[in-house]
Parts: structure tokens; C-alpha cells; sequence
């Protein structure tokens, strides 16, 4: 018997993530294409949409039919709803900025500097659109009750990180820096339990120590809070909660403007939590 397939975005688009790690290379492919440009997926035609993914468009055919739709036709309409709704996706708007307006010359220093504000200030527009509230305080909820609070970042993750962890102890909680020194990086995560947390944050390409950290943490049954730029990766499918965020991105170099503000948001909020229940208990 036939099942139904997804009739909206979000549905399609958690049945993707909850399946994606059994998806054959080429459809995965497909799938990260469609999150991060949907316009592309709901208003051009199979021949464009395939030479834009760099896939065969009989590979957008199996796609659609992995996940119940007739043909790619129906698979289309989840995201051109998605679309009238909103007019671009968070990355094709940060992409955006770099239009007219602003200093007419855009490589000079100035011109560089308002690129740099128009897109962040996009993508932290976003983000505060993006994040589910219930998730922040649940997030909240499980870091005020742990015992010791791990932190887990590298490459470009590693300012986030080693900001939230100084932020953390500022806060008077136990916060542990996962830095790997001597070699001693996966002997100190598996001291990991279910009653501490673990922050993991990573962005494209994926660090794979963070990634084995990450299942360590699972493995343990300790909860796990991940920032990343896509939920269709190995830590995000194995995260507690996460948060998907978009960083600004001009000439190919990325800010941390936004990954940063909610790690600041984590850490003020738990010292403001923190700081209730003492009064409450007290």
C-alpha cells in the first residue's frame, strides 16, 4: 500500500532529515541543494533544477519517489507554498545583500565594510525568525539542571566555543572546553553522563573530531545541544535539540555574527535562570 506522502515543507523537510543518512550519496546531494534553495526547487523546471544540483534529472524522479510522491511535479508543491509564504530562504537572502545600494565601490574598504553589515544584519534578522522558542528554553531547562556543562568546537567553531565556555564559568557553572590537548580529546568526553550536557557546535566542512565527540555524548545518553548551518548532517541527526543557523557570507569569507549571538544568548539567559533559583531557594 502506497503511503502519503508529505503535503508541506516542514513535514518533507523533517522526513529528509530523519532519513537522510540512509539516502544514497546522490539523493543526500539532492537533498541539501533543496533546503539551501528552495526558490530553485519550486519555480524552475526538472532539466535546470538537475544541472543546478549537478545531478541527472532522473535522480530528482527518484527522490521524489523515495518519499511517496508521484513524479518530481508533486514534490514541487510543498516548496512553492513554502515559497509564496516566504519569499527566499535564509541563505538566499544573506546572498542577496550584495545587490545595489550602499558604496558604489564595492571592493574598496568601505564598500567591504557595508557588505559585511547589510549581511549580517540579514542574517541576524533571520536567526531571530529562525529559532523555535520553545527549543531555546528547553535548551535552557537542560543546562541549568546539569551537573557539568561540555563544549565541543573546532576550525571556525572554535571562537564560538571557547567564547561560550569563558562565558559559561563566568556564570559560575562547570564548564569543560573539549580542546583535544595531548591528544586526550575522546579520554576527557567519556567521562560524560546523563546528567551534564553537551554543546557541540560545527560548521561546513564538519569536523569530524566534533562528530565522534558528538556520538560519544550519545552513546553515554548525555544530552546534546548543536548550532549548526544544516540540519542534514551527522551531529544534527544525533542532537537533543538544534539550532540551524546561516552565518553571513561575503566574498566567501563567513562571519560568526549570529552563531556568537546565540551562544551569548545561552549563556545571559542560564545566568539569568540561574540567578532566579537562587533567589527562589533562598
Amino acid at each position: 500500500m502506497d503511503r502519503t506522502p508529505p503535503q508541506d515543507y516542514e513535514t518533507l523537510r523533517l522526513e529528509v532529515s530523519a532519513r537522510y543518512d540512509s539516502l544514497s550519496k546522490r539523493l543526500r546531494q539532492i537533498a541539501s541543494f533543496a533546503w539551501d534553495h528552495p526558490t530553485i526547487m519550486a519555480m524552475e523546471t526538472t532539466a535546470v533544477i538537475a544541472e543546478r544540483a549537478g545531478v541527472q534529472p532522473s535522480a530528482l524522479i527518484r527522490f521524489a519517489k523515495a518519499f511517496g510522491y508521484s513524479g518530481f511535479s508533486e514534490m514541487q508543491r510543498p516548496f512553492q507554498q513554502h515559497v509564496s509564504e516566504r519569499s527566499a530562504s535564509y541563505k538566499e537572502r544573506i546572498r542577496s545583500v550584495n545587490g545595489p545600494g550602499g558604496t558604489s565601490d564595492k571592493k574598496s574598504p568601505m564598500g567591504i565594510l557595508d557588505q559585511y553589515c547589510e549581511a549580517n544584519a540579514t542574517a541576524m534578522s533571520n536567526l531571530r525568525e529562525g529559532v523555535n522558542a520553545a527549543d531555546l528554553e528547553t535548551a535552557i531547562d537542560y543546562l541549568h539542571n546539569a551537573e557539568h556543562i561540555y563544549t565541543m568546537g573546532q576550525r571556525r567553531s572554535f571562537p564560538v566555543v571557547s567564547y561560550l565556555n569563558y562565558s559559561l564559568n563566568q556564570a559560575e557553572c562547570r564548564a569543560h572546553l573539549l580542546h583535544g590537548l595531548g591528544g586526550m580529546l575522546f579520554d576527557e568526553c567519556r567521562s560524560m553522563t546523563p546528567k551534564d550536557v553537551l554543546i557541540a557546535i560545527s560548521f561546513s566542512p564538519y569536523s569530524e573530531e566534533t562528530a565522534r565527540v558528538v556520538s560519544i555524548a550519545k552513546q553515554n545518553n548525555t544530552p546534546i545541544i548543536v548550532i549548526t548551518d544544516s540540519a542534514l548532517n551527522a551531529i544534527a541527526s544525533q542532537a537533543t535539540i538544534c539550532f540551524e543557523v546561516e552565518d553571513a557570507e561575503v566574498y566567501t569569507f563567513r562571519s560568526l555574527t549570529t552563531s556568537m549571538c546565540l551562544a551569548q544568548t545561552l549563556a545571559t539567559a542560564l545566568l539569568f535562570r540561574n540567578e532566579t533559583a537562587e533567589v527562589n531557594n533562598n
